[in-house]
């Protein structure tokens, strides 16, 4: 069922109703009992901290909600748990931490003993640490595994399409350790691993991806939630949180969860402004993503 209207601060969006406009998530937060929120976009900009998520988040705790940290960063959550320490992220705005990287770990452990290719730059190299890899070139490789641009201040994914073309002609399996397309670094975008696994794909290769959009990230960060709640949450009482449609809504939508975009994001420029979002922008950018978040703010805030 479509969520009921809050009576003082959504606004409905008249192209494509049910989606509310949120002023403030204090609006909605009843609703739920768990929150699956994005990192990247909603609680810092790769910078610093947005403060009014923080507190937004430790509110909704503090009222008896479990809010799990859900993010495509191919490092495994201590490292994020620190990341978040050095942004001055609160600890008491999160019960727990679930990233790609975890995911990816998982894999790699499975496919035991092996050679990788990695794609990515150097500060990713903790995704590796303790399992029974070793690095090798393309050439004598079993799998690669993409964590990212090898430098995404310059480079673009087609810097890598003769790479990847050798790649096609071995027939060799890329694990994408980061689905994500683009992420904020301030006030900039930069290219993630997800952008160089699509070009792969449309070239004729395999890959699987490791986070958000799918599954296997989600079933472990209800997990987490459940854990930490002593018992599961209905789906009816879950919300998932982020800045993209391409992976945090349509990602929610499949598991059967309502979503929130956070339209200050990565889809501000598509949006008119990071303040108000343009109702016609909105409906065509969910159009052509092919899906609809359950209600949209500009940011999150209590």
């Amino acid at each position: 069922m479509p969520p009921k209207p809050h009576p003082k601060s959504p606004r409905q969006l008249p192209m494509f109703a049910p989606v509310e406009t949120l002023d403030r998530f204090s609006a909605l937060a009843p609703r739920y009992d768990v929150l699956l929120c994005d990192v990247w976009g909603v609680v810092h900009n790769g910078i610093v901290a947005h403060a009014e998520a923080c507190e937004a988040l430790a509110r909704f705790r503090a009222g008896g909600g479990t809010v799990i940290l859900i993010s495509n960063v191919p490092r495994p959550s201590q490292w994020l748990i620190n990341q978040l320490d050095s942004f001055g992220v609160a600890r008491e705005a999160y019960d727990g931490v679930m990233t790609s990287g975890d995911v990816t770990r998982d894999v790699m452990a499975g496919r035991g003993a092996g050679a990788v290719l990695h794609i990515g730059p150097p500060r990713d190299l903790s995704i590796f640490e303790g399992l029974d890899v070793r690095f090798a070139p393309m050439e004598g490789a079993d799998y690669a595994v993409c964590t990212g641009l090898f430098d995404d201040t310059v480079e673009t994914p087609e810097h890598y399409r003769g790479l990847l073309a050798k790649m096609r002609q071995r027939d060799m399996f890329m694990l994408c350790a980061n689905p994500d397309l683009v992420v904020e670094r301030g006030s900039a975008l930069v290219y993630c691993a997800g952008a160089i696994a699509d070009l792969y794909v449309a070239m004729g290769g395999e890959a699987l991806y490791a986070g958000k959009p799918h599954r296997p990230i989600y079933d472990l960060a209800l997990a987490k939630a459940a854990a930490a709640r002593g018992a599961a949450a209905p789906a009816t009482r879950t919300l998932a949180i982020g800045d993209s449609l391409r992976t945090d809504i349509a990602g929610a939508r499949a598991l059967g969860i309502d979503a929130l975009l956070v339209s200050g994001g990565i889809h501000a420029g598509e949006l008119g402004t990071r303040d108000i979002p343009s109702a016609a922008a909105l409906a065509a950018v969910c159009g052509a993503a092919g899906v609809t978040p359950t209600a949209v703010t500009p940011r999150l805030v209590w």
